[in-house]
């Protein structure tokens, strides 16, 4: 009987290994697509141009998960821009960082970013407008891209609420015809300019990989000048596997006329 009974134990007990395999398989693709985010993914945009001021920018995100597919992950970004009117902004990206687990910071290319205003502040429900960047990857192997999507914004007495939708696409020879699709919502109240407290979330269907968490950002007018510092800070935690536990956000500008 015992002789019998093998050969079915043997086969439930392979397909159960096969099972556990591909269950393995399966989350490590998860887990390994979730680590593809760069410093532009958390960053919720204001749809608001402001004539003629220019604007030097930093901002970088850190996780903090031990988990190999997200241990070390790091990127950062270096900015300047200019609104050439009140209803556009190009915004060029000198430096762009990126440190994946277990390898060295890497310079991943430049990026020309432009701000749309499409509708007057205050005259509407809410206030619209248009990002659109292109993006030069200067390592083999990855594609340049192309990054468009509106900017929404809506004030509620001190509440101030943006939600942005934007899809990227490769371009070029040997480009993915796929569009990957992410949406980030910021939501702040002004206690006062220098202070306002607030929840962003992120979401990125394409990695599986949904986050939000606190954040405080706020400005300060520079003495005796027309100049401001503009800052950002927060954590945004992951909902799923697929999202790393913590993400550490940080943002300075330095703006002025």
């Amino acid at each position: 009987m015992s002789a019998n009974l093998s050969p079915g134990l043997s086969a439930r007990q392979s397909n159960h290994r096969l099972h556990r395999v591909g269950a393995a398989a399966l989350s490590v693709a998860l887990l390994g697509a979730a680590h593809v985010a760069r410093a532009d993914d958390f960053i919720v945009y204001s749809p608001h141009v402001t004539a003629t001021q220019s604007e030097f920018e930093l901002r970088g995100f850190a996780y903090g998960d031990a988990r190999p597919d997200f241990s070390g992950t790091t990127a950062a970004e270096f900015s300047v821009a200019h609104a050439v009117n009140d209803w556009w902004k190009p915004e060029l990206y000198l430096a762009r960082y990126e440190k994946q687990p277990g390898s060295s910071s890497k310079l991943l290319g430049y990026e020309l970013e432009n701000t749309l205003q499409l509708t007057p502040q205050g005259k509407y429900w809410a206030d619209f407008g248009f990002l659109a960047s292109y993006e030069h990857n200067i390592h083999a192997g990855n594609r340049d891209a192309v990054e468009f999507g509106p900017l929404v914004e809506k004030q509620v007495g001190r509440f101030t609420h943006r939600a942005n939708l934007i899809w990227e696409k490769q371009v070029g020879v040997g480009a993915s015809g796929k569009y990957e699709f992410r949406y980030s919502y910021s939501g702040t109240y002004d206690l006062f300019k220098a202070f306002r407290p607030g929840i962003e979330a992120y979401g990125r269907p394409g990695d599986h990989a949904y986050q939000a968490g606190p954040i405080v950002a706020g400005e300060w007018r520079l003495p005796g000048t027309t100049s401001e510092i503009e800052y950002r800070v927060g954590v945004v935690l992951g909902f799923n596997a697929s999202a790393p536990r913590q993400t550490w956000l940080a943002q300075v500008a330095y703006e002025f006329f």
